[in-house]
């Protein structure tokens, strides 16, 4: 008897030990599971007209998740980016994010850089139900209407007429004031849609269009192009452009010796340290739109720090050595969505969309409030002048006072020189 109950309790330790072991194994293997990583999918341009933006925003990027997942992470989880370089090619975007979400299998997905980057994207975020936020994406939600896009772009809810309003606000304002305008374009979704602004903004100030053309995104000579605009002796002269052909504007502005009395707008690349220094002396008066700039009212919390960061890694990484303009917006719309996500305990889209649409957000750019359309309830677009260049070197762009804040009037950190013709000299 007593060797059976010996036997008996044997037996109970052993299956007791063994139904431990069987417990511990599935613990482990939900704590394991606990621990994959939260995986935030997009498209980034890292080839192509938009490749050196592309690869400055995305070592912002990196930079926010290797600062999270020091802090522990996502709900308890590292967070991974998973892309690929869109190649700044519009086609090769809807692929993507069929990949990322179907292949991949994302937890959640952020839109890459551009309006003609975002916009393919959108069919396949509505159809999926995700949640999107697009950087820099100029009016991508006008017809789509989605409720659950939102835009890091400070242009506000009404962005077509934002890139461009400052320009005009401050021509109208000079004595006398002008009253004609030419308008070109690239032939491109974020180019129409600034244009379309500016002949909105033109018609309010009562400006006579004396010109209103676009060119195909393949241009490489824009010769043609200004000689037919200083034909038309327009006061103003408002560029709607993407990088390459910002470059190829100025270039052949300054050859053609054009003289409006004012220039500039909408020209994607001049805020890139790499244009800045190609171009040195030949930007001096133009007038165009910027988001960051490194003036003390648009130093926030986390700011400074952040570009001390970034910039000591920038120039091991090959990527802009500034990065004034795509870094802190890049960082910015990866903390929203995670203040989001740990606000909400949720990776859930829905919950995610709910909770960014009512809340303001503290970040390095300042407080992000989105409007019911998904873009900025305010606009905080700059319209910000260049002066006093000299040959191409890079420290002179630290200096604020190279690129003056005209417009809005709370950050203005400088008047305008007003005609060009003063400020280019």
């Amino acid at each position: 008897m007593l060797q059976y109950l010996k036997s008996k309790t044997f037996a109970g330790l052993v299956g007791t030990v063994a139904a431990l072991a069987v417990f511990a194994v599935f613990a482990m293997s939900a704590s394991a599971q606990d621990k994959n990583p939260i995986k935030i999918g997009f498209g980034m341009a890292q080839t192509g007209p938009l490749g050196p933006n592309g690869k400055s925003a995305l070592l912002a990027m990196e930079i926010w998740a290797e600062e999270t997942n020091a802090k522990g992470g996502l709900l308890g989880r590292p967070v991974k980016l998973v892309y690929y370089d869109d190649q700044t090619n519009p086609s090769s975007v809807p692929g993507i994010y069929t990949k990322l979400l179907d292949v991949d299998k994302v937890d959640l997905i952020v839109g890459g850089y551009g309006t003609n980057m975002l916009a393919p994207a959108m069919p396949i975020v509505m159809q999926k139900k995700k949640l999107f936020l697009g950087l820099y994406g100029l009016g991508v939600n006008t017809d789509f209407k989605y409720d659950r896009y939102f835009a890091m772009i400070p242009s506000g809810p009404e962005p077509k007429t934002s890139f461009t309003k400052g320009f005009f606000d401050t021509a109208m304002a000079q004595n006398p004031k002008p009253t004609t305008v030419a308008i070109v374009a690239a032939d491109a979704e974020f180019s129409k849609n600034a244009s379309d602004g500016a002949r909105e903004n033109a018609k309010k100030a009562g400006l006579k269009i004396v010109y209103d053309k676009s060119y195909p995104p393949s241009t490489t000579d824009f010769s043609p192009i200004v000689r037919a605009i200083q034909a038309t002796n327009a006061d103003l002269v408002v560029i709607c452009s993407y990088p390459l052909d910002s470059v190829g504007m100025v270039l052949a502005a300054n050859e053609a010796k054009l003289n409006p009395k004012m220039i500039g707008g909408a020209m994607v690349g001049l805020q890139s340290t790499v244009f800045k220094t190609k171009l040195g002396p030949a930007l001096n008066g133009y007038m165009n739109y910027d988001f960051w700039l490194p003036a003390k009212s648009l130093m926030f919390e986390g700011t400074e720090a952040f570009l001390k960061t970034y910039q000591e890694r920038a120039a091991k990484a090959g990527v802009d050595p500034l990065g004034y303009y795509m870094a802190p917006f890049s960082y910015a719309y990866l903390d929203v969505l995670g203040k989001a996500i740990t606000a909400t305990k949720s990776l859930d889209d829905s919950k995610l969309a709910d909770y960014i649409r009512k809340t303001t957000f503290k970040t390095i750019v300042g407080d992000v409030k989105f409007a019911p359309n998904g873009e900025w309830a305010k606009s905080r677009v700059f319209q910000a002048q260049f002066r006093g260049i000299k040959g191409n070197g890079i420290d002179q762009f630290k200096d604020p006072n190279t690129l003056a804040i005209i417009t809005p009037a709370e950050y203005k950190s400088g008047d305008v020189i007003y005609p060009y013709e003063k400020a280019k000299q």
